[in-house]
């Protein structure tokens, strides 16, 4: 595209570009310094001559129907959380969420424990 050429600008554009044009040569501007801030506002207010189509791409409402499922589905296995019976979950997690459930089963000395401690008082305690 030649400098200056306003092919690819839609007639929106075109239009806004002229009223602004027009707006500064009322302020005392000089005609080419208005029709230059004017594209340039143009520009800047909607990224150029480039001609874009409608929203980004098109999803299918099946497969927007599927995503939602999906996202669904983890979210409620997100909720569940560790599983208090398995014997691997304790080593998952944090020594702070480990020393609360300590707390709640009233194990003591559990303020100076390490993890590994936590885990087994937690895994006797049962």
């Amino acid at each position: 595209m030649p400098r200056g050429d306003k092919d690819k600008y839609t007639d929106k554009q075109k239009r806004k570009a002229e009223h602004i044009e027009e707006s500064y040569e009322e302020k005392g501007v000089s005609k080419d310094e208005a029709q230059a801030r004017a594209w340039a506002t143009v520009n800047k207010q909607s990224g150029g001559g480039e001609k874009k189509s409608g929203s980004g791409s098109k999803t299918s409402s099946r497969e927007k129907k599927t995503a939602r499922s999906d996202s669904a589905k983890r979210a409620a296995k997100s909720r569940q959380g560790h599983s208090r019976t398995s014997g691997s979950s304790l080593e998952t997690q944090t020594k702070e969420s480990l020393l609360k459930e300590a707390r709640s089963k009233d194990i003591k000395g559990r303020s100076t424990m390490t993890k590994a401690q936590l885990v087994e008082a937690l895994r006797k305690h049962g």
